[in-house]
């Protein structure tokens, strides 16, 4: 499967890398990861950059890190149109103390736009 990994900066970005660079060095996925600028994030594209980068060489796969430029959910679900990848995946959603998930702006774009899969990792 070709797996296209947004990553914006969140605590929910840092589990959706662990959980994705696991699944692709154990089920085989061709893996893309994309950063984002993500100005409500506690960390910056740069660390995440290299947050990615060494997941990535821990886990011996082979797959691409890359920094998106420009508005991030737009950007990231075009790059998934325009390579067709088969699953994008996102973390995002903390819950309210009503039990209700609460979605971020770049979360809730991906999610309504792309027309492929998306997962997103809580």
């Amino acid at each position: 499967m070709d797996v296209l990994l947004g990553l914006g900066g969140t605590d929910e970005s840092i589990r959706a890398l662990a959980e994705t660079v696991d699944r692709a060095a154990t089920i085989g996925d061709d893996l893309v990861i994309a950063v984002l600028e993500n100005r409500d994030s506690p960390r910056s594209a740069d660390e995440m950059l290299e947050t990615a980068r060494s997941a990535v060489d821990s886990a011996g796969l082979d797959a691409e890190v890359r920094r998106l430029d420009g508005e991030p959910g737009p950007a990231l679900v075009e790059l998934a149109e325009s390579e067709a990848f088969d699953q994008v995946v996102i973390g995002g959603g903390t819950e309210t103390p009503m039990g209700k998930i609460r979605l971020g702006p770049i979360t809730e774009f991906v999610l309504l736009n792309a027309s492929m899969t998306v997962k997103l990792v809580r």
